[in-house]
């Protein structure tokens, strides 16, 4: 443990890999990608995500944080390097068991909650028995009880969220992208979906992949947390929690946590500055 941050420094050589006896649900092999054939947005990035675990990148805006999330997706395809999701490389869709929740509210309006959470699943051809099961739990393990029947404009924007969740969750992903997925949220809210997030993480033992610009929302949620420098984005660092797994917001009182927001900041101001074109002092 460090000293000076209560958690796990990892070299970006060493922090890359997975820890010893880990499973590797993702692999990210020298990607980079390059926009125009002028603007070198990303990498390269070598990242190795551990079957399972719960890791957030935070990075100055313009970085690549997105750029990445998308190749690892399968939305955007990179200019350089590999992406490989349970054995096999990943070009061009999205594969198989992968999940995905974005920052803007993308509930459909003209359909309830309980058709929103459901859509997935029909378009599968799931028989209308196993949805209604998969979507009541869904819809109750999510606290959104009474709001079955209610359109997405009745609800507030924590909750219109948690439908797109659920929407997620009864999908069964084992690999979760989540880029922003509170930022429009206020700070209160923000906390609480934090708590379920983490209950939802431990329910599917899915690994989760969190795009943040909020060191403490990547502080509290997060096994390890990759560091990401101005652009181009690689990572310069990832830091290890050394959370235990039934944590929830409740760590934010800690003088760990703390310690780990600091050294998370001290590791990013300078790379902010440089996005701003501001060397700093």
């Amino acid at each position: 443990m460090s000293p000076e941050t209560g958690a796990e420094a990892i070299s970006p050589a060493t922090g890359a890999e997975p820890a010893a006896g880990a499973e590797t649900a993702v692999t990210l092999d020298a990607v980079e990608h390059v926009y125009g054939g002028t603007v070198h947005a990303l990498g390269p990035i070598d990242l190795a995500l551990r079957q399972g675990e719960f890791f957030a990148t935070i990075g100055p805006s313009g970085c690549g944080k997105t750029t990445m999330m998308d190749i690892v997706a399968g939305l955007t395809e990179p200019t350089g390097g590999e992406v490989v999701f349970e054995g096999r490389p990943v070009r061009g869709a999205v594969p198989e068991g992968v999940g995905i929740v974005f920052q803007d509210d993308a509930s459909f309006p003209w359909l309830t909650v309980f058709d929103n959470i459901a859509f997935g699943l029909r378009r599968l051809g799931m028989a209308g028995a196993e949805v209604r099961d998969r979507v009541d739990y869904a819809i109750d393990f999510m606290g959104l009880q009474g709001f079955a029947k209610a359109r997405p404009s009745e609800l507030s924007g924590g909750m219109r969220q948690r439908v797109c969740i659920a929407r997620t969750f009864v999908m069964e992903p084992r690999l979760i992208l989540l880029d922003e997925p509170f930022g429009s949220l206020d700070q209160q809210t923000r906390i609480l979906m934090g708590d379920e997030l983490l209950r939802l993480w431990r329910e599917t033992g899915a690994t989760v992949l969190l795009i943040t610009h909020s060191l403490d929302e990547a502080a509290l949620l997060s096994d390890r947390i990759g560091v990401m420098s101005a652009r181009p984005g690689v990572f310069i660092e990832i830091v290890e929690t050394g959370w235990p797994v039934d944590r929830d917001s409740r760590m934010a009182s800690k003088d760990e946590f703390g310690q780990v927001t600091t050294h998370l900041w001290e590791l990013l101001r300078g790379e902010s500055m440089k996005a701003m074109g501001d060397g700093g002092p």
